[in-house]
């Protein structure tokens, strides 16, 4: 008869009580706008109504620090049993000094009320590093001590958001330790959409490495090279319980590949592997399925994905092999790839042999013909060059190779390229290689084009759209570090632009514009030059942009008004090939309409 285990039950009985949580307060997507504390009377009413307050759901609506200040107060009152915040998507339209001041009012209510708090859900609030200086003290207090779930999916911390936030959860465990109180065991941790890059992850990765307890890590398109992946790869090894990672959209790299491989023995509860658009590359592919395919390991994995990876036709058969006895696999994802014929008849073949079958995808995007003699090009360059050099450093080889006189000290220094070498062939190589103060060259190249012009305001106008028309156009590229400084220079044209347009009284001729340039109306002077850049990546971007502080209330109205009018041609509706893009962005529009 096996022993009875006091200390196992009482865990047992606390992780269904944090689980089911069923008693609280919820307004999710309400879209209500909260300035004052009068406007917040509903929600206080209805928190200090509630007995046993176990959540509070205030996803999709916006709250001004006034507003938080009265829940506060009921919260403070009312929120002792409270284990669940989920404030998703809380401050649509709030300038960034706001935000501290009302998530300061929230967090320390919750510690005078003595809250044990176990999820907390901040996702799709940008607030960036002022925001977490906000919250800091909150983290660290013992109202998180009890925390199993963190996210703070899309809230553009950047580096220096992902160092605070970092050692804010640190002192957090510290301060658990110290107190005599379990320490801090998160078991959830997502914050995908932030660019912490190489430095943030690194910070966050010393923190996983106290934890120990995480199961659940989710931190696609963070801008993280191969050095971060390491650093991750490190930290994550102290958690034996991980069965979700994501890391998707990442450059991790042959080297960042290999990292994982060698923590991957100690995650055997792995369920979920997501290394999609990671650059893994071939080598990178093979090292993963021969760790994956260890004999009797990872007997739960459920899911993996190393979709858009540019591995060719050598990893087809090692990562059949790898998923051979993986009895409870569900999705094999490996579109996007460049097996070629050859690759993807292996693949099918190997695993109609292994009954796999059912769990590989459609394999869509990937390389018509074979590639057998470029398979070996590919290994070739893992073996030599990615030992030596810095991933990123790939994406521009050929460049480097036209430019040896560049090379220094053994070092390779990339070189620059002017406004007008970009604007003729805007590619995403080139605009990383862009000055970093290049916001001001545009601004001069413009001026410069426009100054002789019989309208100078007016070509200042069109010319600079067009510039912002080709930037924003790389939004939806495949690599990260090109997304990230195109959501930069988008950001910051499209503000200097809508000041331009206003100083001058210009707006309605910006509009006129921008739709010509969005292709929504045609344009009146046959002259203005057809559309050469992505339209989808243009929309892309615009459904950031038009959400900022800057861009103007009749300009948001116009577009909205433009994309409800289906294109036309003989009065007959045409199919129209961005429509998936433009009813995206309409709906931001909508949403902001009614907040």
């Amino acid at each position: 008869m096996s022993s009875f285990n006091l200390s196992d039950l009482e865990a047992q009985l606390q992780d269904i009580t944090e689980n089911n949580a069923d008693n609280g307060v919820s307004f999710a997507k309400k879209s209500l706008k909260l300035d004052t504390e009068e406007d917040a009377l509903e929600i206080v009413k209805a928190i200090r109504a509630c007995t046993n307050l176990e959540y509070l759901d205030l996803e999709g609506n916006t709250l001004g620090p006034l507003a938080a200040k009265a829940v506060a107060q009921a919260l403070q009152e009312n929120g002792t049993l409270m284990k669940r915040a989920l404030w998703k998507d809380m401050f649509t339209g709030r300038v960034k000094t706001e935000i501290p001041k009302a998530l300061e009012y929230l967090g320390s209510a919750l510690c005078i009320a003595g809250t044990r708090l176990f999820e907390l859900d901040l996702s799709d609030n940008a607030f960036g590093p002022i925001g977490i200086e906000g919250l800091a003290n909150f983290l660290t207090s013992s109202s998180c001590y009890t925390l199993r779930v963190l996210r703070l999916n899309n809230n553009g911390l950047g580096i220096s958001g992902g160092k605070i936030l970092a050692k804010a959860l640190l002192d957090c465990y510290n301060n658990s330790f110290q107190g005599g109180s379990p320490a801090l065991a998160l078991k959830v941790f997502v914050a995908g959409r932030n660019r912490l890059e190489n430095d943030g992850a690194k910070a966050l990765a010393s923190v996983f490495e106290k934890l120990t307890s995480l199961e659940e890590v989710v931190m696609p398109q963070n801008g993280i090279y191969y050095q971060g992946i390491i650093a991750l790869a490190n930290g994550l090894s102290s958690n034996p319980g991980l069965r979700i990672l994501n890391l998707n959209d990442n450059t991790v790299g042959p080297k960042g590949a290999q990292a994982i491989a060698k923590a991957l023995p100690n995650f055997q509860n792995l369920e979920q592997l997501n290394l999609g658009d990671c650059l893994l590359k071939t080598q990178g592919a093979v090292v993963l399925a021969e760790a994956l395919g260890v004999e009797g390991s990872y007997p739960l994995l459920a899911e993996l994905n190393l979709s858009y990876n540019e591995i060719r036709t050598r990893g087809a058969n090692p990562i059949a092999l790898a998923m051979a006895k993986k009895e409870r696999l569900v999705t094999l994802q490996l579109d996007g790839n460049h097996f070629g014929q050859t690759g993807r008849t292996i693949l099918r073949d190997s695993l109609i042999i292994s009954e796999k079958i059912g769990s590989l995808g459609t394999l869509n995007d990937d390389e018509s013909e074979d590639n057998e003699e470029s398979d070996e090009e590919d290994e070739e360059e893992d073996d030599e060059g990615n030992d030596e050099k810095d991933e990123s450093e790939n994406e521009s080889k050929e460049n480097i190779d036209n430019n040896k006189d560049m090379i220094t000290n053994g070092s390779i220094v990339q070189p620059k390229i002017t406004i007008v070498e970009f604007l003729k062939s805007p590619t995403g190589e080139k605009l990383l290689l862009l000055p970093d103060d290049v916001v001001q060259d545009f601004i001069t190249h413009v001026k410069n084009l426009s100054e002789n012009d019989a309208s100078p305001e007016l070509k200042f106008i069109e010319e600079f759209t067009r510039i912002i028309m080709k930037v924003s156009a790389l939004s939806t590229t495949g690599y990260a570090d090109v997304r990230l400084r195109t959501q930069y220079l988008t950001d910051a044209l499209y503000s200097k632009l809508c000041s331009f347009v206003t100083e001058n009284d210009q707006i309605s001729v910006w509009n006129n514009t921008l739709l010509v340039n969005l292709g929504l109306i045609k344009a009146e002077d046959k002259s203005s030059g057809k559309i050469d850049w992505n339209l989808e990546g243009c929309f892309k971007a615009l459904e950031t942009v038009s959400q900022k502080d800057y861009f103007l209330q009749e300009t948001r109205s116009t577009l909205k008004f433009f994309l409800e009018n289906p294109v036309k041609v003989n009065k007959k509706k045409v199919m129209d090939s961005f429509e998936h893009s433009k009813d995206s962005l309409k709906a931001v529009l909508n949403r902001m309409q009614s907040t």
